[in-house]
């Protein structure tokens, strides 16, 4: 059986995660899935917008399946991860570009790849158990799949926290930081999408409960100024929960993916396109098994959940401005291209 169920009903595309008990973690087979989907909606006119959701109350999709993606690694099949990666950045791609209204119903957890599914979407629907986060740098990796195109336009220094920190956000602040556009209590979310398949697209949109980041905002804006050695002295330097909180959160994510993130978001800006955040995201996964604490980090936090990673780095003031740039070169001949996009 599929763990993606997909098919049309009357007029929309209907794509649903059906891996509840696994979080609805995406496999290289189930993005495939998706991908060949959307692609064959663009010119079917029976599609006139399409809906995705997943089931299970605990999570929309709380990343992808990275256990296998280790296990491949450690093997020296780093070719299986890269590709993978490939295939799910040009599908988050798709997404942000699709022509017809995707809408995306965001439940429980939505970390990193279910960011990616859900909130390059045109319609992004939060309920009151939405937990949104980008939480890569604990395991090694910098947030992809589109995510730093996200961060990076998330009102002042929000982006950078959220990406160093991996902190997660409900509702009202997923819509204040820009990962989803509104609020339905999930209890209607069935009277919507049976709606959205008759093709209505008048989305009701309720009041939001109430997030930190707005009494936060400018607390965060001065915490997360500059470099990393600044933001982490700013830190160390403030005595209060937020401060508190984000040490120690930066003191458990790998050196290096921290100064990677930072270099990433700095290179974007909030102009950039979303093909220019997954071209540097890329760069940095493609070499992550090899070059940098992907690995070890899924060691420590999901094959053996010592919780004890061993990082290349003693801290981010070990990691030489050298070594972040060459995770971030061109890739080449590599390079992340999106030419099924024509076709």
């Amino acid at each position: 059986m599929s763990d993606v169920l997909i098919r049309k009903v009357n007029r929309a595309g209907r794509i649903t995660l059906s891996r509840p008990a696994a979080l609805n973690a995406l496999t290289c087979a189930m993005v495939q899935e998706i991908d060949a989907a959307l692609q064959g909606w663009i010119g079917d006119p029976e599609v006139e917008l399409v809906v995705i959701d997943a089931e299970g109350p605990r999570a929309f999709c709380a990343g992808g399946d990275i256990a296998e993606l280790h296990g491949r690694g450690v093997a020296g099949d780093h070719a299986f991860g890269q590709d993978f990666w490939r295939v799910e950045y040009r599908m988050n791609d798709r997404i942000a570009a699709f022509p017809k209204p995707i809408v995306s119903l965001m439940q429980g957890f939505t970390m990193g790849g279910g960011v990616g599914l859900g909130c390059h979407a045109r319609h992004r629907i939060v309920g009151e158990t939405s937990q949104i986060s980008m939480p890569e740098c604990a395991i090694g990796l910098v947030p992809d799949v589109g995510g730093t195109h996200l961060l990076a336009r998330a009102p002042g220094r929000i982006g950078v926290w959220l990406g160093l920190t991996g902190a997660r956000m409900g509702p009202g602040d997923a819509i204040f930081a820009g990962f989803a556009d509104r609020f339905v209590p999930e209890a209607d979310w069935p009277d919507l999408i049976a709606a959205l398949e008759g093709g209505d697209l008048a989305l009701p949109d309720h009041a939001a409960p109430e997030g930190r980041l707005p009494v936060l905002q400018a607390e965060i804006d001065r915490l997360f100024a500059g470099t990393l050695a600044e933001i982490l002295a700013r830190l160390e330097a403030t005595d209060t929960p937020l401060a508190a909180e984000a040490l120690k959160a930066l003191r458990r994510s790998s050196p290096l993916a921290l100064a990677a993130t930072l270099e990433i978001l700095q290179r974007l800006g909030p102009s950039a396109g979303i093909r220019e955040a997954l071209d540097l995201e890329y760069r940095f996964t493609y070499r992550a098994q090899g070059q940098a604490d992907f690995l070890e980090g899924i060691r420590a936090a999901i094959i053996d959940k010592d919780r004890s990673p061993r990082w290349r780095h003693a801290g981010p003031e070990a990691v030489r401005p050298e070594e972040v740039a060459s995770l971030l070169a061109p890739l080449g001949p590599q390079a992340l291209t999106f030419e099924e996009e024509s076709k």
